[in-house]
């Protein structure tokens, strides 16, 4: 069992559903999703420094983080925070380039221990190295 942590912006949460569902489908591989998505967001913070306190209770229970790495991530300021914050707890960071992307954040890449593109065995196979 992988307890997992995807960093992603509510604002591209069709990306996040979408690798959702591409671990879902992966044969013999179980996870637990600590991430906070848009459907399920974190409503005890009142104000940033309440959120980042909460991600980072979230994100304590993962093994890894993996950040979908589209361009749209550089400019996230909590998406960078997440990142941050998983470099801080020593977690395995996995960047996951969006299919057919042809511009990605270098922010993520050059805080990532492993990129991988947008195929289930790729990212199993770097989860599975957390």
């Amino acid at each position: 069992m992988y307890n997992l942590f995807v960093s992603h912006s509510w604002a591209y949460s069709d990306a996040y559903d979408k690798l959702v569902r591409l671990l879902k489908a992966k044969s013999g591989f179980d996870y637990r999703d600590y991430s906070v998505p848009k459907n399920d967001p974190i409503h005890h913070a009142n104000n940033d420094y309440q959120l980042k306190q909460a991600i980072r209770a979230q994100m304590q229970h993962a093994s890894c983080v993996l950040v979908l790495a589209g361009v749209y991530s550089t400019y996230s300021k909590w998406i960078n925070i997440e990142v941050e914050l998983a470099k801080e707890m020593h977690k395995t960071i996995i960047a996951v380039e969006p299919w057919a992307a042809e511009r990605t954040s270098q922010f993520v890449k050059t805080n990532a221990d492993y990129i991988v593109g947008w195929n289930t065995d790729s990212i199993v196979n770097a989860i599975r190295k957390c």
